[in-house]
C-alpha cells in the first residue's frame, strides 16, 4: 500500500483510557509503521468547551503525551505536536470560516449531538460551533489524506472535503487534498455501567495508570445481564459490559468463544467471567503503568519530545498556510 499522510489526535481534557486504546490507539500504533503519521494534541479544541477552565486542558497535555508513549506510539516514527503552538492552524481556520455558514455548522450531525450531550442549549461557545472548521484546518495544513475516526466523526470528514472543494474552486488550483476516513475494526467501548460509551467525562473509565486494585474494583462494578441470577441460568452477552471488554482485549479467541457459549447456555457465572477479565486487564495495564510512571518522572523529556515534533509540524503547516494565502492573492510581502 502506498504510504499516506495520516493525521489523528486527541483533545487534552484528561488522561487516556482503555476506550482510546480499543478505539484508536492500537490502530495508530500499527499505522505508524506503514504511513507518515502525525498526532495532534488538540489543546485549542479542548478549550472550545473548557474556555472558563483552561487549567483542565493545560494540566493534561503532559498526561496525553505519556499515555501515547506507554501505549506504543514511537516519537521516532510518529510526529507528536501541539495545536496551540502552530499558528498556521488558527489562520487557516479564520480563512475557512468565511466559506462556511452558521446553518451548515448547525446541521452537522456530530456537532448537533455534542451540543445536546454537553447541554449547551442557547449558550453554544462560538469556538465549539466552528469545531469542524478548525478540524478542516488541521487536516489540510498537514495535507493529510487518511484520517482514522469513529463512524460518529464521518460528518466532520465530509465537511472538511466540502471546504477543500470550495478553496480549490476559488483559487482555480488543487492546492488542498480531499481526505478519506479510516474506520477502525473495534467499536467504542461502553462505560462500566453500560449506559454510554467510555469517555473522560463519564468518570467510568480505566486509565493506563490504574492500579491492580482499581482494575479489580472497576471490573466488579461492570454491568452484566441483570437476569443472570444464578450460574446455571442462561445469560445474555449482548449489552454485557464484561464480554465487551473481553472481546476487545482477551487474547485467546477460542477460549472466549467457549466462555460465550457456556454463559449463554448456563453454567458460567459472572464472578468467573469478571475474574478472567480482571486478570486480562491487569496483565495489559501493568507494563503500561510502569512505563508511564517512568515517563512522568522526567516531564522535561516529554516536553522536549513534544517540542521537536511541533517544530517539524510548524514548518509543514506554515508552508501550506502561505500557499493558501498566496493563492488567495493577499500575500503581498
Amino acid at each position: 500500500m502506498k504510504k499516506q499522510k495520516i493525521l489523528t489526535g486527541d483533545r487534552a481534557t484528561g488522561k487516556l483510557h482503555l476506550g482510546h486504546l480499543a478505539g484508536s490507539l492500537s490502530q495508530r500504533v500499527e499505522l505508524q509503521y506503514k504511513h507518515n503519521q502525525t498526532i495532534l494534541i488538540a489543546d485549542m479544541q479542548g478549550l472550545t468547551d473548557n474556555g472558563h477552565n483552561p487549567e483542565k486542558v493545560a494540566s493534561n497535555i503532559i498526561n496525553v503525551i505519556a499515555d501515547y508513549i506507554c501505549a506504543g506510539i514511537n516519537p521516532e516514527l510518529t510526529i507528536i505536536c501541539l495545536q496551540s503552538a502552530l499558528p498556521a492552524l488558527a489562520e487557516l481556520t479564520m480563512f475557512y470560516s468565511n466559506l462556511v455558514s452558521v446553518s451548515r455548522l448547525e446541521r452537522n450531525p456530530t456537532v448537533r449531538h455534542e451540543i445536546k450531550t454537553k447541554g449547551f442549549k442557547d449558550s453554544i461557545p462560538a469556538g465549539f460551533l466552528t469545531y469542524p472548521v478548525s478540524q478542516a484546518a488541521d487536516i489540510t495544513a498537514f495535507s493529510a489524506t487518511l484520517i482514522p475516526v469513529g463512524e460518529d466523526q464521518l460528518p466532520m470528514i465530509e465537511q472538511t472535503n466540502e471546504i477543500v472543494r470550495k478553496i480549490n474552486f476559488i483559487t482555480k488550483k488543487e492546492i488542498l487534498k480531499e481526505c478519506k476516513a479510516l474506520i477502525g475494526n473495534v467499536g467504542r467501548l461502553p462505560s462500566l455501567d453500560g449506559k454510554s460509551k467510555m469517555s473522560k467525562s463519564s468518570g467510568f473509565v480505566i486509565n493506563f495508570d490504574s492500579s491492580d486494585n482499581d482494575i479489580k474494583k472497576a471490573v466488579n462494578s461492570m454491568f452484566t445481564d441483570p437476569n443472570h441470577t444464578s450460574v446455571d441460568k442462561p445469560g445474555k452477552i449482548e449489552g454485557n459490559v464484561v464480554f465487551s471488554y473481553l472481546e476487545a482485549f482477551y487474547k485467546d479467541g477460542n477460549h472466549l468463544e467457549e466462555l460465550k457459549l457456556n454463559y449463554q447456555k448456563g453454567g458460567l457465572g459472572d464472578g468467573t467471567t469478571k475474574k478472567i477479565l480482571t486478570e486480562c486487564l491487569i496483565e495489559l495495564i501493568k507494563p503500561m503503568r510502569e512505563k508511564r510512571e517512568y515517563l512522568m518522572n522526567d516531564k522535561a523529556e516529554l516536553i522536549n519530545m513534544l517540542k521537536k515534533g511541533t517544530e517539524k509540524s510548524r514548518e509543514i503547516t506554515d508552508k501550506k498556510c502561505k500557499e493558501v494565502k498566496d493563492n488567495f492573492g493577499i500575500l503581498l510581502f
